[in-house]
């Protein structure tokens, strides 16, 4: 059973920092793509990167390039996909989800089929 378990969120000032982690437990990372998406209030969710470790690739939109990156570690069989996020705009403020999903195709399309929880993050102007 797929387990995405968030944490990290929070209030942070325009310009800061903040790393998100998630507990991805339940299935084999290598056969499948992890990332982060977000739904700000009144609007869809929307992807914000996602990568796998299959060959270590990785996507962003285009709105957090240079300012976001996604990883994963891997220790002991605990697994965590991180998002660090930089130069942090009010416009990123959103419910960040973990989600993963079946790696079968470009990253920007993968379809999701496990989401955690969600987890509040701000960017006070």
């Amino acid at each position: 059973q797929v387990q995405l378990v968030e944490s990290g969120g929070g209030l942070v000032q325009s310009g800061g920092s903040l790393r998100l982690s998630c507990a991805a437990s339940g299935f084999i990372l290598d056969y499948y793509a992890v990332g982060w998406f977000r739904q700000a209030p009144g609007k869809e969710r929307e992807g914000v990167s996602t990568m796998t470790t299959a060959d270590g690739t990785s996507w962003y939109r285009d709105s957090v390039k240079g300012r976001f990156t996604i990883s994963v570690s891997r220790d002991n069989a605990k697994n965590t996909v991180y998002l660090q996020m930089n130069s942090r705009k009010p416009e990123d403020t959103a419910v960040y989800y973990c989600a993963a999903g079946p790696f079968l195709g470009p990253l920007e399309d993968v379809i999701i089929d496990s989401w955690g929880q969600g987890i509040q993050v701000t960017v006070s102007s």
